[in-house]
């Protein structure tokens, strides 16, 4: 006979609380914060998209006494969304939890973050995997552009230059202007004693170059700096990290909330239906495992990661040594 299991019957609200707290601490993981996150309720969907010529096109005409005026419109065509669900868990034996010292904190509230951090690579890596690679994005001069002069020629370089043309590229292509740009941590580092921000501060400041005034000099509205790192050894093996991003850089465009009027590069589309029923992008859940004589800490988070609208960015392939 079909039985109702824990998590059917029963959502931990401190446990989900726990995770959703460490996920947006995480300054190093920026998946959730370049595009609109997009909440739906149901896992695949379709949404509009407007033919970007009908919003450009000069057809006013002067009017006549007594005449109608001249009138048109615009077009829509429909693209569609599928979340995939993801989950992972820890177990948290009861003989761990009972032998656990004050002082190591609470063993669940552990697993919660463990989870979560899990997740959050996940979310990271599929991003990157999405976005922020070539043969994306099609607004620049070329469909990826590698600067003739590295940014790590500080000599004969120059980084202001080629991301104003490659915004006026993407302006000239579809009358809108990037305003957000998304930096590997090593080419942010670069950019920092770049002679290009570093000359044009010097003589009115003799603060350090900041992420903000890279941001102004180059008109941007926003800067992402990707510091996700993983493991990339084999549990047992030695350990190695690396990043998830290196060498690129990304300008876009990205509105700062989502809406049916308004474009934007990307959006993550989150199906807001596996939090079981905390109405979150990620549901945490503590279930009985009385076979095992434990305790199953789990998380799950359901996302798509759309292109919507590639012509309003420029992917910068290899941009220094």
């Amino acid at each position: 006979m079909p039985q109702p299991t824990p998590r059917a019957v029963h959502t931990d609200a401190i446990l989900s609380n726990i995770s959703v707290a460490y996920v947006q601490s995480q300054d190093a993981y920026i998946a959730s914060r370049v595009f609109p996150m997009v909440r739906v309720s149901k896992q695949s969907d379709k949404f509009y998209k407007y033919n970007k010529g009908d919003w450009f096109r000069d057809e006013a005409q002067l009017r006549a006494p007594a005449s109608e005026s001249a009138g048109s419109g615009y077009g829509v065509t429909t693209d569609n969304y599928f979340a995939d669900v993801y989950a992972f868990h820890k177990d948290v034996p009861d003989q761990v939890a009972e032998n656990t010292d004050p002082g190591l904190g609470d063993p669940e509230a552990e697993a919660a973050r463990f989870v979560a951090q899990r997740m959050l690579l996940k979310h990271e890596k599929e991003w990157m995997a999405s976005f922020f690679t070539t043969g994306v994005w099609t607004g620049g001069t070329s469909p990826d552009v590698t600067p003739s002069a590295l940014w790590s020629d500080y000599a004969t370089s120059s980084p202001v230059k080629d991301i104003r043309g490659q915004k006026a590229a993407v302006l000239m292509n579809t009358g809108i202007e990037p305003n957000t740009l998304v930096l590997a941590y090593d080419v942010y580092t670069t950019l920092l004693d770049h002679p290009d921000f570093v000359d044009r501060i010097k003589n009115v400041s003799d603060a350090a170059v900041t992420v903000d005034i890279i941001r102004r000099l180059f008109e941007v509205d926003r800067i992402f700096v990707s510091k996700a790192i993983q493991a990339t050894n084999a549990e047992g093996e030695t350990e190695a990290f690396a990043p998830l991003a290196t060498k690129d850089a990304l300008l876009v465009y990205a509105p700062p909330s989502p809406s049916l009027m308004t474009p934007s590069g990307g959006y993550t589309f989150v199906w807001e239906g596996i939090s079981d029923g905390t109405g979150l992008e990620i549901g945490t859940v503590r279930i009985e495992m009385p076979l095992k004589r434990a305790v199953r800490i789990e998380s799950q988070m359901a996302w798509d990661s759309k292109v919507v609208a590639a012509d309003t960015g420029v992917f910068f392939n290899n941009v220094i040594a």
